[in-house]
């Protein structure tokens, strides 16, 4: 993705406008009439077909109304040879319009390349290329980074408040809600991914921690490290209503939770009691408590294997039972100081983790043996796979150890790379959530260093990572990433799930580098009955900016169009629009009314004390906008 950007501006930057464009009769929709079921163009032997198809929630065909999902479909094919093209990297954008009437090609032009400058002064609507990354922070919030271009001088998306520091956290499938265990309040945070808000704090028993949802979703499961008996187990949480539907004694200690794989039982470890515990998913209630080890640490379930693995920290052991949970059919036996346990993607092997003795132990899932030791090096507590490798991450170390998936059968060799300048133990944040994830990219991780506040990017070949994300001041143990990028699901389609949350006339602007093809295709959303209407803001803000980076300890100067929303024309001698300037995540604020220069243009100035990430926000009491209905700008400050 960083190589799609930069290709696609220097193709938007050095192309001449192409000179021809031709599109198909199709395309043609005016602002009257709804678009059609697809639209294609076609230029030089290449044609683009695109296509939008609505999605209700139970996954039938409506029509397309704002707030509702939609399936977007890029299919490009070579005209000439009559074959599809695949292992493209197209861009696409859908921007709202004001005017009914399609824009032309230069037009076209000039839209995608605003949209590839790192400003804030256009942004579309929806960005079909993007993805983001999400840093569970020591601190209570959740970081949301724009790591493909940001804006305002920063790449800091949202910051998500919470009511304390999250321990774990899980994303649903279809990413629209995130779940997060925050257990010095004894809650669980549900985050709407579309909006970014927490919609709801949901009470989840003593000490929530581990945070796990079933493979259809249904349930959320919730273990409970309650220092009392009666509180000791599992809270599991309705995701459709969004209340508690059971809370279950298994045993003392804390607790890792697994399934199987057509989701009818749950498998809770009980550490302190050295239990393992199996409850009937479909009647919440639990069925066994079998006796597997001492200190029963982590648990991983095959599919391959119809078993399950339970990694016992104190004797060293890994139990295999049989997929109800009843019968230790095996059990493997390494060193005591057992950790993580995670099976391969192809399920053939699992890695068990060993803080002790400084090694990872591989199992063969088919003989149920260990073939052999991996030495890692000390602190190892996490592991974590892309297609190739293995990732090992050391608390006690800043590096991070490689072992080729390849290998996994022989005695492995291992490679390491430095992520950062500082091990991450000299941070106090803790999580049970994984600091390295799979980037978007094929053979690329994203690597979390609490200690050097910072996140960064590697890719496979290389001997160190290729760059890093700022988290701001903030500490983050934990990653995700949010992919809305398309991505190619049959040959030569691209496609995502996209919603659009008003009505109106919209441009999807689309732009292939190589072969090169531009154009701007049209889709019209309609008004859903079933939505309140939102309150219309009676005013529009658009900043002025010539730098997006301020200097700490100078003036800067911020200056901003202001028109009337209905009518689009300049909004002059407004007396009271409130300007409010804060340092994230709130350590320092000013607020201003902003001085009308003509024209309906206004300014403020202000000296940013510090560096960091400054947010400004926008209102207006006399014509009821408050600050929270503006999208804020963001800005950068930063040190000569």
């Amino acid at each position: 993705m960083y190589l799609k950007l930069v290709i696609l501006v220097m193709f938007l930057l050095t192309a001449r406008v192409p000179q021809v464009f031709a599109q198909a009769a199709s395309a043609q929709t005016s602002s009257k009439q709804p678009p059609a079921k697809s639209q294609t163009y076609t230029r030089e032997g290449i044609s683009v077909e695109f296509g939008l198809t609505p999605i209700s929630s139970e996954g039938q065909t409506v029509e397309l109304m704002a707030g509702t999902e939609a399936r977007v479909r890029f299919k490009i094919l070579d005209v000439n040879a009559g074959k599809t093209l695949g292992n493209l990297r197209p861009a696409a954008w859908i921007d709202r319009r004001d005017s009914g009437q399609s824009i032309d090609p230069r037009e076209c032009r000039e839209k995608i390349q605003s949209f590839l400058q790192p400003g804030f002064n256009k942004r579309p609507t929806v960005d079909l290329n993007v993805y983001f990354i999400l840093a569970l922070n020591h601190e209570p919030n959740i970081s949301v980074i724009d790591p493909l271009s940001g804006f305002g001088g920063s790449k800091l998306y949202n910051l998500i408040s919470l009511r304390g520091s999250g321990q774990d956290w899980v994303m649903s499938a279809d990413k629209k809600r995130l779940y997060v265990s925050l257990p010095s309040v004894n809650e669980v945070a549900v985050i709407d991914i579309q909006t970014w808000k927490v919609i709801a704090n949901l009470d989840a028993g003593v000490r929530p921690m581990r945070v796990a949802l079933q493979h259809d979703g249904r349930y959320l499961w919730v273990g409970n490290d309650s220092p009392e008996e009666k509180g000791n187990g599992v809270t599991v949480i309705d995701t459709v209503t969004l209340k508690v539907a059971a809370q279950i004694i298994t045993g003392a200690g804390h607790h890792e939770i697994g399934f199987t794989e057509d989701d009818s039982l749950a498998f809770v470890t009980n550490k302190q009691d050295g239990t393992l515990s199996a409850i009937d998913i479909r009647r919440l209630v639990r069925v066994t408590n079998i006796k597997v080890g001492l200190l029963p640490g982590a648990i991983a379930f095959s599919s391959l294997g119809k078993a399950v693995y339970v990694a016992n920290e104190g004797d060293g052991t890994i139990a295999v039972l049989d997929d109800w949970g009843r019968e230790i059919q095996a059990r493997m036996k390494a060193r005591p100081g057992l950790g993580a346990v995670r099976m391969t993607p192809d399920g053939r092997f699992g890695l068990v983790v060993n803080k002790a003795t400084n090694a990872i132990y591989v199992f063969d899932v088919a003989s149920n043996r260990i073939t052999h030791a991996v030495p890692i090096g000390s602190g190892a507590d996490q592991v974590t796979f892309t297609r190739e490798f293995a990732y090992v991450r050391s608390a006690d170390k800043e590096f991070v150890t490689m072992i080729k998936l390849a290998d996994l059968g022989k005695e492995a060799a291992v490679s390491r790379f430095p992520a950062g300048q500082k091990a991450p133990q000299q941070s106090p944040a803790e999580s049970l959530a994984d600091a390295i994830v799979a980037a978007p990219e094929n053979g690329a991780v994203l690597v979390a260093n609490p200690a050097d506040k910072m996140i960064y990017f590697y890719t496979e070949g290389m001997a160190a990572p290729m760059g890093s994300f700022q988290n701001y001041r903030r500490d983050p143990k934990a990653l995700l990433v949010l992919d809305r990028s398309l991505r190619e699901t049959a040959p030569g389609e691209y496609t995502t799930t996209v919603r659009v949350t008003e009505a109106g006339n919209y441009d999807v602007a689309f732009l292939l580098d190589s072969p090169r093809v531009v154009n701007c295709f049209t889709m019209t959303v309609t008004e859903n009955p079933g939505l309140p209407k939102p309150p219309r803001v009676a005013i529009r803000v658009e900043p002025l900016l010539k730098e997006t980076t301020a200097l700490v300890g100078e003036s800067y100067n911020l200056r901003f169009k202001v028109t009337d929303s209905n009518s689009h024309q300049p909004k002059p001698n407004i007396e009271d629009l409130g300007v409010l300037v804060f340092l994230a995540p709130g350590i320092w604020q000013e607020r201003q009314w902003a001085r009308h220069v003509g024209g309906g243009f206004y300014e403020i100035n202000f000296v940013p004390p510090q560096t960091g990430v400054y947010y400004v926000y926008f209102q207006c009491p006399s014509l009821g906008v408050q600050f929270n209905q503006i999208i804020p700008l963001t800005l950068e400050a930063t040190k000569k």
